[in-house]
C-alpha cells in the first residue's frame, strides 16, 4: 500500500508517505504559509521514494476540527492532487490523529484529544483505544473548556494543545487525567496511519467530496 497523507489543520504543516509498513515525514510548525510549504513536502517526499503521484493509491489529509484556513489548504491539495491522477481520499479526523499519538507515545488506553479552537473554545472528543486504533466514543464538539468532560470518571490520557492554551481545563478535570500532553499538534504520519485503515475498508471518496470539517458555523471573525 502506498498512501500520500496531508495536514495543515493548525500552526503545524505536514506531509507523510506510507508505503507497506514505512512511513517518510515532512513535519514543521510555521504558523502561517502553509499554502507555500505543504506540496513542495509533498514533492519532495514522491521524489525521494522515487515513484510519481499516478503510483499512490490514495491520498489522505487532515480533513478537521481546526483552522478555516488550513483545513482549506489541505481540502484543496488533496482534491486537486486526487483529481489529476484519479485516485481515492480518505478524510480523517484531526481529534482521532492526536489520540493515536498519544496513545502510541504513553500507551494510554483512553484519550481525551483536545485541540485550541480560539475565540476561547476548544475542539474535542474522546477516544479509546481498540485493536490499536482510536475508537471515539463522543462526537467530535467544539466547546467552551467548561464543555469538555470525558464520558467516564477516568483515567484519561489529556492530548492536545488546546490544554495549553486553557491550562484551567486540566485543572478542572484534576484526577480524571491521568496524563497531559499539552503541546501535541497533528502529523500526517499519523493521519496516514489511520488513513490506511480506512482505505483497506474501502472508506474512501471521491476527490470533489474530499470536504473539510469545520464544526464552528461561524468561520468568518468579525473584529
Amino acid at each position: 500500500m502506498k498512501l500520500l497523507a496531508l495536514d495543515s489543520a493548525t500552526e503545524a504543516c505536514s506531509a507523510a508517505l506510507l508505503r507497506d509498513d514505512t512511513i517518510s515525514e515532512r513535519f514543521e510548525i510555521i504558523g502561517r504559509g502553509h499554502a507555500e510549504r505543504l506540496l513542495p513536502m509533498a514533492d519532495a517526499l514522491l521524489r525521494e521514494a522515487g515513484i510519481t503521484i499516478g503510483e499512490v493509491d490514495a491520498i489522505a489529509f487532515g480533513r478537521g476540527p481546526g483552522g478555516f484556513t488550513g483545513l482549506r489548504i489541505a481540502a484543496g491539495i488533496a482534491q486537486g492532487l486526487a483529481a489529476g491522477a484519479r485516485l481515492p481520499v480518505v478524510p480523517v479526523s484531526n481529534l482521532a490523529a492526536i489520540a493515536l499519538a498519544a496513545a502510541r507515545s504513553t500507551g494510554a488506553t483512553r484519550i481525551l484529544a483536545c485541540l485550541d479552537a480560539r475565540m476561547g473554545e476548544v475542539y474535542w472528543a474522546a477516544y479509546e483505544m481498540r485493536d490499536g486504533m482510536p475508537f471515539a466514543l463522543t462526537d467530535e464538539r467544539l466547546a467552551k473548556p467548561d464543555g469538555v468532560m470525558p464520558p467516564t470518571p477516568g483515567p484519561w490520557q489529556g492530548a492536545g494543545h488546546g490544554f495549553g492554551a486553557h491550562p484551567a481545563l486540566a485543572e478542572r478535570l484534576g484526577k480524571r487525567l491521568a496524563g497531559l500532553d499539552a503541546s501535541l499538534l497533528p502529523r500526517a504520519s499519523d493521519i496516514a496511519r489511520l488513513g490506511a485503515v480506512e482505505l483497506a475498508a474501502g472508506r474512501t471518496v471521491a476527490a470533489p467530496r474530499a470536504l473539510p470539517v469545520y464544526l464552528r458555523n461561524d468561520v468568518v471573525h468579525r473584529r
